[in-house]
């Protein structure tokens, strides 16, 4: 039987447990993908980057973070070499500097996504893992998956237009849960919550 993303109940469910059960899941989900890489990758995506992005004024990615960010989006997801390659052609100022501009641009999602898709080889998904280091309560990752479980989204369209109003769901059920969710976390309890029913893209 296919697994039918729009009739998985936890985006329906106002219970904190089912989220926090969801969430800790999220280790589960990550090992059973079959990249080897990825389980190194997103301990450094989640745990390591942040801290080194924190340390910088004005907040931003280097191009070899940038480049890691893309591959993590790409083992979580699917591996589309061309873009890894635009992305590693992109100048290391360059990254820094739309990665600098839009740390400064985080209350204003269309400007800050667009500072980061500026750069070669990065789209909405591509960007949206890049601000959720810089502001993981504004910006949850871009997420297939995750998309497909959100009443009222309709079919995934990879642009801006649709991540906005992605991340306006999700900020929305962070609010809801209260406590210290953000929209990244509930992106990752979504992300899980699929992954270990049986989703993959």
């Amino acid at each position: 039987m296919t697994l039918v993303l729009a009739d998985r109940p936890l985006w329906g469910s106002t219970s904190a447990d089912a989220w926090r059960a969801a969430l800790a899941g999220y280790d589960h989900a990550i090992a059973a993908l079959p990249n080897t890489r990825l389980v190194a990758l997103d301990a450094w995506y989640r745990h390591a980057l942040p801290v080194s992005v924190a340390e910088r004024s004005p907040h931003h990615l280097t191009h070899d973070e940038m480049v890691r960010v893309t591959e993590w989006k790409m083992a979580r997801g699917v591996w589309r070499a061309p873009n890894l390659v635009l992305v590693r052609k992109n100048a290391p100022g360059a990254v820094e500097e739309a990665t600098s501009a839009a740390s400064g641009l985080l209350t204003d999602l269309p400007k800050a996504l667009a500072a980061v898709s500026a750069l070669h080889g990065v789209g909405p998904a591509t960007a949206s893992a890049a601000l959720a280091v810089l502001s993981p309560p504004r910006f949850p990752f871009f997420d297939e998956i995750v998309a497909g479980q959100v009443a009222g989204l309709g079919p995934v369209a990879w642009t801006a237009g649709f991540y906005r109003k992605y991340a306006a769901a999700l900020i929305a059920r962070a609010d809801e849960l209260g406590d210290d969710w953000t929209a990244t976390l509930v992106e990752r309890a979504l992300w899980a919550d699929g992954v270990n029913a049986g989703a993959r893209v």
